[in-house]
Protein backbone atom coordinates (compact mmCIF):
# COMPACT_ATOMS: atom_id res chain seq x y z
CA UNK A 1 0.00 0.00 0.00
CA UNK A 2 1.50 3.45 -1.11
CA UNK A 3 1.55 6.40 1.45
CA UNK A 4 -1.02 8.30 -0.26
CA UNK A 5 -3.43 5.21 0.19
CA UNK A 6 -2.39 4.98 3.65
CA UNK A 7 -2.74 8.74 4.50
CA UNK A 8 -6.43 8.02 2.89
CA UNK A 9 -7.47 5.13 4.99
CA UNK A 10 -6.41 7.15 8.17
CA UNK A 11 -8.39 10.32 6.84
CA UNK A 12 -11.05 8.12 5.83
CA UNK A 13 -11.11 6.72 9.76
CA UNK A 14 -10.85 9.55 11.47
CA UNK A 15 -14.25 11.56 10.25
CA UNK A 16 -15.68 7.91 11.00
CA UNK A 17 -15.75 6.52 7.09
CA UNK A 18 -15.36 3.15 6.80
CA UNK A 19 -13.76 2.97 3.01
CA UNK A 20 -11.70 5.69 1.00
CA UNK A 21 -14.61 5.45 -1.68
CA UNK A 22 -16.81 7.91 0.56
CA UNK A 23 -13.80 10.96 1.15
CA UNK A 24 -15.17 12.54 -2.74
CA UNK A 25 -18.62 13.24 -0.91
CA UNK A 26 -17.20 13.91 2.65
CA UNK A 27 -17.23 17.50 1.86
CA UNK A 28 -20.82 17.29 0.44
CA UNK A 29 -22.09 15.64 3.97
CA UNK A 30 -20.37 17.68 6.36
CA UNK A 31 -21.14 20.85 4.48
CA UNK A 32 -23.52 22.22 7.65
CA UNK A 33 -20.87 21.57 10.49
CA UNK A 34 -17.94 23.83 10.73
CA UNK A 35 -16.73 22.38 14.38
CA UNK A 36 -15.47 18.84 13.29
CA UNK A 37 -14.73 16.66 16.43
CA UNK A 38 -13.34 19.08 18.94
CA UNK A 39 -14.68 22.01 21.10
CA UNK A 40 -13.04 24.99 20.34
CA UNK A 41 -14.67 26.59 23.14
CA UNK A 42 -13.01 23.44 26.15
CA UNK A 43 -9.39 24.19 23.81
CA UNK A 44 -9.49 27.97 24.15
CA UNK A 45 -11.01 27.44 28.12
CA UNK A 46 -7.82 24.77 28.74
CA UNK A 47 -4.99 27.35 27.43
CA UNK A 48 -6.08 30.60 28.92
CA UNK A 49 -6.32 28.89 32.55
CA UNK A 50 -2.51 27.14 32.31
CA UNK A 51 -0.73 28.81 29.27
CA UNK A 52 0.94 31.89 29.02
CA UNK A 53 0.34 32.91 25.33
CA UNK A 54 2.36 35.69 24.53
CA UNK A 55 3.74 35.08 21.38
CA UNK A 56 2.89 31.74 21.22
CA UNK A 57 3.03 29.26 18.19
CA UNK A 58 0.14 26.67 17.89
CA UNK A 59 0.07 23.47 15.50
CA UNK A 60 -3.23 21.97 14.68
CA UNK A 61 -2.70 18.86 13.28
CA UNK A 62 -6.01 17.57 11.05
CA UNK A 63 -7.26 20.85 11.49
CA UNK A 64 -10.68 19.92 9.59
CA UNK A 65 -12.27 23.28 8.20
CA UNK A 66 -10.17 24.90 11.06
CA UNK A 67 -12.65 26.14 13.91
CA UNK A 68 -10.33 25.72 16.66
CA UNK A 69 -7.26 27.46 15.15
CA UNK A 70 -9.69 30.43 14.09
CA UNK A 71 -11.00 30.77 17.17
CA UNK A 72 -7.40 30.68 18.81
CA UNK A 73 -6.57 33.06 16.84
CA UNK A 74 -9.68 35.07 17.08
CA UNK A 75 -9.89 34.85 21.18
CA UNK A 76 -6.26 34.92 21.70
CA UNK A 77 -4.32 36.83 19.33
CA UNK A 78 -1.90 33.94 18.64
CA UNK A 79 -0.49 32.59 15.65
CA UNK A 80 -1.89 29.25 14.47
CA UNK A 81 -0.35 26.91 11.45
CA UNK A 82 -3.17 24.17 10.78
CA UNK A 83 -2.91 21.55 8.31
CA UNK A 84 -5.05 18.82 6.76
CA UNK A 85 -5.05 15.84 3.68
CA UNK A 86 -8.80 17.23 2.46
CA UNK A 87 -7.93 20.18 0.16
CA UNK A 88 -11.68 21.26 0.25
CA UNK A 89 -11.66 21.66 4.08
CA UNK A 90 -8.42 23.93 3.68
CA UNK A 91 -10.03 25.89 1.75
CA UNK A 92 -12.75 26.55 4.43
CA UNK A 93 -10.74 27.17 6.64
CA UNK A 94 -9.34 30.14 4.85
CA UNK A 95 -12.47 31.68 4.36
CA UNK A 96 -13.34 31.53 7.75
CA UNK A 97 -9.77 32.73 8.73
CA UNK A 98 -10.47 35.78 6.33
CA UNK A 99 -13.78 35.79 8.01
CA UNK A 100 -13.18 36.56 11.34
CA UNK A 101 -10.15 38.34 10.51
CA UNK A 102 -7.33 36.56 11.35
CA UNK A 103 -5.90 35.60 8.70
CA UNK A 104 -2.89 37.18 9.35
CA UNK A 105 -2.25 35.05 12.16
CA UNK A 106 -3.85 31.54 10.70
CA UNK A 107 -1.89 29.73 8.39
CA UNK A 108 -3.60 26.42 6.56
CA UNK A 109 -2.25 23.84 4.47
CA UNK A 110 -2.84 20.75 2.63
CA UNK A 111 -0.70 18.19 4.24
CA UNK A 112 -0.58 14.27 5.48
CA UNK A 113 0.25 14.95 9.06
CA UNK A 114 2.18 12.17 9.32
CA UNK A 115 4.43 13.72 7.13
CA UNK A 116 4.01 16.79 8.85
CA UNK A 117 5.35 15.90 11.94
CA UNK A 118 8.72 14.85 10.76
CA UNK A 119 9.46 18.33 9.22
CA UNK A 120 7.62 20.32 12.10
CA UNK A 121 9.17 21.18 15.53
CA UNK A 122 9.79 23.90 18.20
CA UNK A 123 6.05 24.92 18.35
CA UNK A 124 4.24 25.97 21.94
CA UNK A 125 1.25 24.40 21.88
CA UNK A 126 0.83 21.03 19.29
CA UNK A 127 -2.95 20.30 18.81
CA UNK A 128 -4.17 16.79 17.60
CA UNK A 129 -8.56 17.27 17.87
CA UNK A 130 -10.54 14.11 17.88
CA UNK A 131 -8.35 12.42 14.97
CA UNK A 132 -8.64 8.83 16.05
CA UNK A 133 -5.84 6.79 15.09
CA UNK A 134 -4.09 8.92 12.04
CA UNK A 135 -0.62 9.30 13.57
CA UNK A 136 -0.75 5.24 15.23
CA UNK A 137 -1.82 3.93 18.14
CA UNK A 138 -1.77 6.00 21.21
CA UNK A 139 1.85 5.79 22.27
CA UNK A 140 3.32 6.21 19.03
CA UNK A 141 0.51 9.40 18.60
CA UNK A 142 2.30 10.89 21.45
CA UNK A 143 5.76 10.72 21.00
CA UNK A 144 5.25 12.18 17.58
CA UNK A 145 3.53 14.93 19.38
CA UNK A 146 6.15 15.76 21.42
CA UNK A 147 8.32 16.06 18.79
CA UNK A 148 6.87 18.82 17.51
CA UNK A 149 7.03 20.91 20.66
CA UNK A 150 9.61 22.74 22.11
CA UNK A 151 10.86 21.55 25.52
CA UNK A 152 8.62 22.26 27.95
CA UNK A 153 5.88 22.34 25.18
CA UNK A 154 2.27 21.60 25.46
CA UNK A 155 0.38 18.99 23.25
CA UNK A 156 -3.60 18.81 23.64
CA UNK A 157 -5.19 16.11 22.54
CA UNK A 158 -8.94 15.10 22.30
CA UNK A 159 -9.72 11.44 22.87
CA UNK A 160 -12.00 9.35 24.68
CA UNK A 161 -11.51 6.72 27.18
CA UNK A 162 -12.94 3.77 28.04
CA UNK A 163 -15.68 3.67 30.80
CA UNK A 164 -17.54 0.64 30.22
CA UNK A 165 -16.99 -2.61 28.72
CA UNK A 166 -15.17 -2.77 25.46
CA UNK A 167 -17.81 -5.60 24.54
CA UNK A 168 -20.59 -2.71 24.36
CA UNK A 169 -18.17 -0.68 21.72
CA UNK A 170 -21.03 -0.30 18.93
CA UNK A 171 -18.34 1.63 16.51
CA UNK A 172 -15.61 -1.47 16.17
CA UNK A 173 -12.89 0.93 14.20
CA UNK A 174 -11.28 2.10 17.36
CA UNK A 175 -10.01 0.45 20.16
CA UNK A 176 -10.39 2.68 23.22
CA UNK A 177 -7.63 2.53 26.53
CA UNK A 178 -9.07 2.83 29.66
CA UNK A 179 -8.32 6.42 32.17
CA UNK A 180 -5.83 4.31 34.14
CA UNK A 181 -4.37 2.92 30.77
CA UNK A 182 -3.71 6.85 29.47
CA UNK A 183 -2.70 8.30 32.63
CA UNK A 184 0.04 5.32 32.63
CA UNK A 185 0.87 6.14 29.64
CA UNK A 186 1.65 9.29 30.36
CA UNK A 187 3.42 8.88 32.82
CA UNK A 188 5.51 6.94 31.31
CA UNK A 189 6.46 9.07 28.33
CA UNK A 190 7.23 12.06 30.72
CA UNK A 191 4.04 14.37 29.98
CA UNK A 192 2.63 16.00 33.15
CA UNK A 193 -1.19 16.47 32.56
CA UNK A 194 -2.09 19.88 33.41
CA UNK A 195 -5.64 20.00 32.89
CA UNK A 196 -8.69 17.91 31.52
CA UNK A 197 -12.04 19.16 29.68
CA UNK A 198 -14.59 16.23 30.08
CA UNK A 199 -17.17 16.23 27.33
CA UNK A 200 -20.98 18.05 28.79
CA UNK A 201 -23.33 15.11 27.71
CA UNK A 202 -26.51 17.67 27.52
CA UNK A 203 -24.49 19.70 25.36
CA UNK A 204 -23.14 16.97 23.23
CA UNK A 205 -26.24 15.56 22.76
CA UNK A 206 -27.76 18.19 21.48
CA UNK A 207 -24.55 19.40 18.79
CA UNK A 208 -24.57 15.48 17.78
CA UNK A 209 -28.47 15.66 17.49
CA UNK A 210 -27.93 18.38 14.71
CA UNK A 211 -24.93 16.78 13.23
CA UNK A 212 -26.17 13.80 12.89
CA UNK A 213 -29.81 15.21 11.24
CA UNK A 214 -27.47 17.56 8.83
CA UNK A 215 -25.18 14.17 7.70
CA UNK A 216 -28.77 12.54 7.18
CA UNK A 217 -30.21 15.20 5.36
CA UNK A 218 -27.06 15.20 2.86
CA UNK A 219 -26.73 11.32 2.36
CA UNK A 220 -30.13 10.98 1.44
CA UNK A 221 -29.67 13.91 -0.94
CA UNK A 222 -26.43 12.04 -2.17
CA UNK A 223 -28.28 8.54 -2.44
CA UNK A 224 -30.74 10.02 -4.74
CA UNK A 225 -28.40 11.68 -7.25
CA UNK A 226 -25.77 8.61 -7.05
CA UNK A 227 -28.11 5.43 -6.05
CA UNK A 228 -25.28 3.05 -6.69
CA UNK A 229 -23.84 4.66 -3.83
CA UNK A 230 -26.62 4.69 -1.40
CA UNK A 231 -24.81 1.93 0.42
CA UNK A 232 -22.14 3.73 1.25
CA UNK A 233 -23.75 6.84 2.47
CA UNK A 234 -26.06 5.30 4.72
CA UNK A 235 -22.90 3.06 6.43
CA UNK A 236 -21.56 6.83 7.17
CA UNK A 237 -25.03 7.80 8.65
CA UNK A 238 -24.60 4.64 11.06
CA UNK A 239 -21.05 4.55 11.81
CA UNK A 240 -21.81 8.49 13.03
CA UNK A 241 -24.89 7.29 15.07
CA UNK A 242 -22.86 4.13 16.72
CA UNK A 243 -20.09 6.37 17.77
CA UNK A 244 -22.29 8.92 19.25
CA UNK A 245 -24.19 6.72 21.14
CA UNK A 246 -20.66 4.87 22.26
CA UNK A 247 -19.93 8.33 23.93
CA UNK A 248 -23.22 8.64 25.79
CA UNK A 249 -23.27 5.20 27.15
CA UNK A 250 -19.53 3.19 27.19
CA UNK A 251 -17.10 5.97 26.46
CA UNK A 252 -16.32 9.77 27.62
CA UNK A 253 -14.89 12.40 25.69
CA UNK A 254 -11.94 14.06 27.10
CA UNK A 255 -9.65 16.94 26.22
CA UNK A 256 -6.06 16.58 27.88
CA UNK A 257 -3.62 19.14 28.43
CA UNK A 258 0.03 17.71 28.65
CA UNK A 259 3.24 19.73 29.19
CA UNK A 260 6.41 18.11 27.88
CA UNK A 261 8.96 17.17 30.34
Amino acid sequence: MNKNSQAEQKLAASLTAETTELLPYLPYLLQDIWELGSSPRDIIDLIRENIDVTDARVIDLGCGKGAVSVSLCHELGIRAKGLDLLPEFIEEARNKANEYAVEHLCEFQVQDINESVKAEHGYDIAILGAVGDVLGKPAETLRKLKSVVREKGYIIIDEAYLNGDQADVKYLNYEYLTLTEWESLFKELNLELMGTTESDDCADESINNYNNKMIRQRADELSEKFPDKSRIFEGYVKSQEMECDDLEYTVVGVTWLLRAK
